[in-house]
C-alpha cells in the first residue's frame, strides 16, 4: 500500500510544530513570535484533522476543534497585533527584549 498514512500528516505536523516552536523561541521581534506561534496552531490543525480523518472519519469532531482552533488562531493575531501596536507606540520597537513597558 503507497497511499499516504495517518504517520505521514503526523510527520508534516511534527515538523510545522518544531519550526514554530524554533521561531518562538529564537526570533526577538515579537511578530516573528507570533508567527511562530500560528505554525504551531496549525501543526495542531493538522494533527485534529488527520486523526479525525484516518481513526474515526464518521465524526466530525477533529474539525469541529480544528475549526475552533482557526478561530482561536484568528483571535490571537488580532489581540497580539494590537498589542505589538501598542507597544510600538510607546516605545519604538518590537524587540521583545527592549520592552519592559508592561514591567511594574
Amino acid at each position: 500500500m503507497s497511499g499516504i498514512g495517518l504517520h505521514h500528516f503526523l510527520g508534516l505536523a511534527a515538523l510545522l510544530f518544531c519550526i514554530g516552536l524554533y521561531a518562538v523561541l529564537s526570533r526577538r521581534n515579537a511578530i516573528g513570535i507570533l508567527m511562530g506561534i500560528e505554525l504551531m496552531l496549525n501543526a495542531s490543525n493538522i494533527n485534529l484533522v488527520a486523526f479525525a480523518r484516518f481513526v474515526r472519519p464518521e465524526e466530525p469532531q477533529g474539525q469541529i476543534f480544528a475549526l475552533f482552533v482557526m478561530g482561536l488562531a484568528a483571535a490571537e493575531a488580532a489581540v497580539g497585533l494590537a498589542i505589538v501596536l501598542a507597544v510600538y507606540r510607546t516605545v519604538k520597537s518590537i524587540n521583545v527584549d527592549e520592552i519592559s513597558v508592561l514591567k511594574w
